[in-house]
């Protein structure tokens, strides 16, 4: 919900999905004409049974994403998840204004950049560290080695699961580092990486807000992969993502999981630091 409350082209918005029954009926009393259910999942079917409405839902191309996981058979069309979305929409005759995403921040939480220490208020990087699952989140000693060999200042973000590993990022590092995580909210974090120099990301909701504000996205892809389409969408050209490529065990997963599989976390240990260093000191301009 706090995506989409302060986007101006929303009306109203019903969240309630705790109290389904409750939820049902507030949207029958809107008289709605049609259901487009992007989400496909077990409470929105509940729901377009509950309302009985013509509907229009999102294929989520489950069994090709099974196939490709389990027998890497690779059956996926290329389509990113948003030009997905519109053509769920294509009834409408919606059209792509090819403008890229949107995010909106309301102005009494973008983050006070005279907060910031002196170091930071001239260009930061900022480093998304937390994934919602282990196995996609990019080691902190490959993190501490990269920042210990750029020159520039390194905002590192996420949520309180991250606050730990973030404080021994800092703890390894030459000064350079300071850690968010934990520490700011949702769209506290986005203004930091809307104002960011440059974003280094997992694959992670941080990495889409980066690409609705047309960063320099590095993206660090571990058990999951590009193909399954949630890739940074019209992001700036420069952006890169970081994969090891024919690794037999990748991916195992549509989603992730708590550990490696296998034990040896190769997906993501195998990324070039030498390689994301470059890239740094390529797009990073002063």
């Amino acid at each position: 919900m706090r995506i989409v409350t302060s986007n101006p082209y929303i009306d109203k918005v019903h969240g309630n999905w705790e109290k389904m029954n409750d939820l049902i009926a507030m949207l029958r009393q809107e008289h709605f004409d049609y259901i487009i259910d992007l989400q496909n999942n077990f409470k929105s079917g509940i729901i377009k049974i509950a309302l009985g409405l013509p509907s229009f839902t999102l294929n989520k191309l489950n069994i090709k994403k099974y196939l490709l996981v389990n027998f890497k058979i690779d059956r996926l069309p290329r389509v990113h998840i948003v030009d997905r979305y519109l053509d769920t929409l294509s009834y409408f005759n919606v059209k792509n204004d090819n403008k890229g995403l949107d995010y909106f921040i309301p102005e009494n939480e973008v983050f006070d950049k005279d907060e910031l220490p002196s170091l930071f208020r001239n260009g930061y990087i900022a480093f998304v560290i937390g994934g919602t699952y282990n196995t996609k989140i990019f080691p902190e000693e490959k993190i501490i080695q990269i920042c210990n060999r750029i020159e520039f200042p390194v905002i590192l973000l996420g949520g309180q699961d991250e606050h730990k590993m973030g404080e021994r990022i800092v703890a390894g590092s030459t000064g350079n580092v300071i850690n968010f995580t934990g520490k700011t909210s949702l769209n506290q974090s986005a203004s930091l990486v809307r104002d960011a120099r440059l974003v280094l990301t997992n694959d992670t909701g941080l990495m889409h807000i980066a690409a609705a504000f047309k960063k320099k996205i590095l993206s660090f892809w571990g058990n999951t992969v590009p193909v399954f389409g949630m890739y940074p969408y019209m992001a700036d050209l420069s952006s890169k993502i970081m994969e090891v490529k024919n690794l037999k065990c990748r991916p195992c997963s549509k989603l992730g999981y708590r550990k490696c599989p296998k034990g040896h976390f190769m997906c993501m240990k195998k990324l070039d630091e030498n390689g994301v260093v470059e890239w740094i000191n390529e797009n990073y301009e002063t």
